[in-house]
């Protein structure tokens, strides 16, 4: 009972913190949403910092499955598993749900360098550009760590982008650019 009380106080913050923000959501609210007891939330999660890292942990590993599954099912060759990668945040964008990057929304809210939030939130940008570079290197770009760099550049600029302004059809529009680096970079390697 206890492992699912602390899941379902973890589950209630992740949701609140994504749809309302991480700092204009108080402890208050996820314990009344919860139906618990601050008691029990601090005991599982000492501090609201605790409970936001948990949450930035949660999601690192969600949003990771999700765009590993996501390419896996639409291609098997690395340069179309590039490709495919706009597809999966392009179906994450056009989700209702869909309140923007969990680590970009997270990193905005808490912008020092050294705050712990900041550093998960580099730390999920840090791994995706590692799939992305591993992926430019098995498909044999000139530069892979370039390549990889571009492509998060451009999938983060259209996740703000349609975050601001919903069925701007951004992610097609990165997804087309990413095309043109990746045939240029693969066509430079030859």
């Amino acid at each position: 009972m206890a492992r699912n009380l602390q899941d379902h106080i973890l589950q209630t913050a992740s949701a609140l913190f994504y749809s309302q923000g991480i700092k204009a959501t108080g402890v208050d609210a996820i314990v009344k949403a919860a139906g618990t007891t601050k008691m029990s939330l601090y005991k599982y999660f000492p501090s609201k910092d605790d409970l936001v890292l948990a949450h930035l942990s949660k999601s690192r590993e969600a949003m990771l499955n999700r765009i590993l599954i996501g390419m896996e099912q639409r291609a098997s060759e690395p340069k179309q598993k590039l490709l495919t990668v706009f597809a999966v945040f392009d179906e994450l964008s056009s989700s209702p749900e869909f309140r923007g990057c969990p680590f970009i929304n997270a990193a905005a809210e808490f912008a020092e360098a050294a705050n712990p939030v900041q550093r998960a939130a580099a730390e999920f940008s840090d791994t995706f550009q590692q799939v992305l570079t591993d992926l430019a290197r098995q498909a044999g770009a000139r530069d892979p760590e370039t390549l990889s760099q571009q492509l998060a550049m451009l999938i983060s600029g259209a996740m703000v982008s349609e975050q601001r302004r919903r069925e701007s059809g951004a992610m097609r529009t990165a997804a087309a650019a990413a095309k043109v680096l990746i045939e240029q970079s693969l066509a430079c390697a030859e």
